[in-house]
């Protein structure tokens, strides 16, 4: 590998043969080739079986599935029912209860979104909880942005200096906004629908401050009105308005209190969205006594299933779930699709969040791409066969990448479902804290190790993990956290390389600690007064 032209640099950097004793160095630290990956949980690489059952669709059968007319169109059509029937088959569902998407934050979004905007005016509640993958807390959160409206009444205008300006402005009410709302907003609503409009009268009906920014565009249409002839009523109502209980979790597994979720379900609660495996701790939640809660009350029980589809056994019947969303990547798959599973009976039923030629049954438009459905189809084959021989294989290297650590390495603290201590978390997703190490250094070190702080999709912000915080784990242990994430392809070799790696590191890393060297002399950090710079 040395005199491959390949692995040479092109860059002329004149490095000294020698250095000091004192001084630091990484020279030497890192190794040729690629790093031993042990992030299964951020993808997974693709099975070679995979390939080979995707290979003949990249090249010689590339028709549109969606082409109607043609031999190309029905051979890629036919292709993606039979992918779409092992996934069914992997969860326990019916081939047509499978839409396919672009991937897992798809199918969240679709599921949320499109099960809360359709069932709206009789149900407003949605429930979820504090450690949910960001694009599940954030299709929550837009969902209950808007919840007010401000009413202004503005009289008729008049011109002023060759201006359009009316009597009594609109924000001339932003002070007292419920005084106002609850003194015309009826009266005005009244008026509309009788058609009996006073003649000098205006409605403006504006958003609150949170959507406010976005009627700016607007001001040309409500000048005109303002300043036309004839009585004009404009109504800019709120799109959205839920209401949403983040239930917290039990800080030292990660789990939810169900009795918790029983005293928030209401008939109001159309949605319960609750992740099956974490992604960043690997707690696994209780989905068959949240289904039966959820299904008592007559609420819909939407679970995103990513990290645990392919891993441990699922049955979306004997679950009680209504909705499922899956990942192809996570299962050793393609990248660029996922899937959602919507029950058929009891039905559920659900607003489309794309518009188009009205493929997948009117629920998500769109061309699919075939080969990748072909790969997801044939990955989840895979999975279902070497479950049970892949279940034994990251047991046994989660196992002794845990007690290894623990037993070279003093002050590391496992965080959430214990690496699947005590069975409530999956063991090839281990999340650990190592003590008096500032977190950035040790992943800047272990250079030939593929692992995370986090999600994947939260790694570029500073800030330390929104699920370690939601254990109660504090700032300087979340930030010296990582996740190991083991899966069929891991090697004993990567498994020993790491620990190895870590000891090392983690030792040299500490000795440069100032907190490492008061420990070592006995002092409690927590009776410490640490003094601030007044400046």
């Amino acid at each position: 590998m040395k005199t491959d032209p390949r692995y040479q640099s092109d860059l002329d950097i004149n490095i000294p043969e020698s250095a000091p004793a004192t001084a630091f160095s990484i020279k030497g630290e890192a190794l040729e080739g690629k790093p031993a990956y042990l992030d299964m949980q951020a993808t997974t690489p693709l099975d070679p079986r995979v390939l080979d059952a995707m290979l003949p669709h990249l090249l010689g059968n590339y028709g549109n599935p969606h082409s109607r007319t043609h031999q190309y169109g029905w051979d890629s059509e036919s292709a993606v029912e039979v992918a779409r029937k092992q996934v069914g088959t992997l969860i326990g569902a019916d081939a047509k209860e499978i839409t396919f998407t672009s991937g897992a934050t798809e199918s969240n979004n679709m599921a949320i979104k499109g099960v809360a905007r359709f069932y709206k005016k009789r149900k407003n509640h949605i429930i979820t909880t504090q450690t949910e993958h960001k694009c599940v807390l954030d299709s929550c959160r837009v969902l209950e942005q808007v919840s007010q409206i401000l009413s202004a009444i503005t009289s008729g205008p008049e011109l002023k200096g060759g201006r359009c300006e009316p009597k009594r402005p609109a924000s001339r009410f932003a002070r007292s906004e419920q005084r106002v709302l609850s003194k015309h907003r009826d009266q005005a609503e009244a008026e509309r629908r009788s058609g009996a409009v006073p003649p000098a009268l205006l409605v403006l009906v504006l958003c609150c401050s949170l959507v406010r920014p976005l009627c700016a565009p607007l001001a040309p249409l409500v000048r005109s009105l303002l300043c036309g002839s004839s009585p004009s009523v404009l109504y800019l109502y709120p799109q959205e308005g839920f209401e949403v209980t983040y239930l917290p979790v039990q800080q030292a597994t990660g789990l939810i209190d169900l009795e918790e979720l029983a005293h928030h379900l209401t008939p109001k609660t159309s949605l319960v969205s609750v992740m099956a495996v974490n992604n960043e701790i690997g707690t696994v939640q209780p989905l068959a006594q949240i289904g039966a809660l959820c299904r008592a009350n007559k609420t819909f029980f939407h679970t995103d299933g990513a990290q645990m589809l392919g891993k441990l056994p699922i049955d979306v019947g004997d679950l009680n779930i209504d909705l499922m969303s899956m990942s192809s990547h996570k299962v050793y798959g393609p990248k660029g699709l996922g899937a959602l599973y919507v029950r058929r009976r009891p039905r559920v039923r659900m607003e489309a969040q794309m518009s188009g030629g009205g493929q997948e049954r009117g629920l998500r438009s769109g061309t699919l791409p075939h080969p990748l459905c072909v790969g997801f189809g044939r990955a989840c084959e895979v999975a279902g066969e070497e479950m049970e021989n892949d279940k034994i294989h990251v047991e046994r290297l989660a196992n002794k990448l845990r007690t290894e650590i623990q037993r070279r390495i003093p002050d590391v603290v496992i965080n959430g479902g214990a690496g699947g201590v005590d069975g409530v978390g999956y063991i090839g997703c281990l999340n650990m804290s190592f003590a008096y190490v500032e977190g950035e250094s040790l992943l800047m070190a272990l250079k030939n190790i593929a692992v995370s702080s986090g999600s994947a999709c939260t790694s570029a912000s500073l800030e330390p993990s929104y699920v370690l915080r939601a254990l109660g784990v504090g700032d300087e242990l979340a930030h010296s956290s990582l996740r190991f994430g083991i899966g069929r392809f891991t090697t004993e070799e990567e498994i020993d390389f790491v620990v190895d790696l870590l000891d090392s590191h983690v030792a040299r890393l500490r000795e440069m600690s100032p907190l490492w060297e008061m420990v070592q002399e006995g002092i409690d950090l927590s009776t410490i007064k640490w003094s601030q710079d007044a400046h």
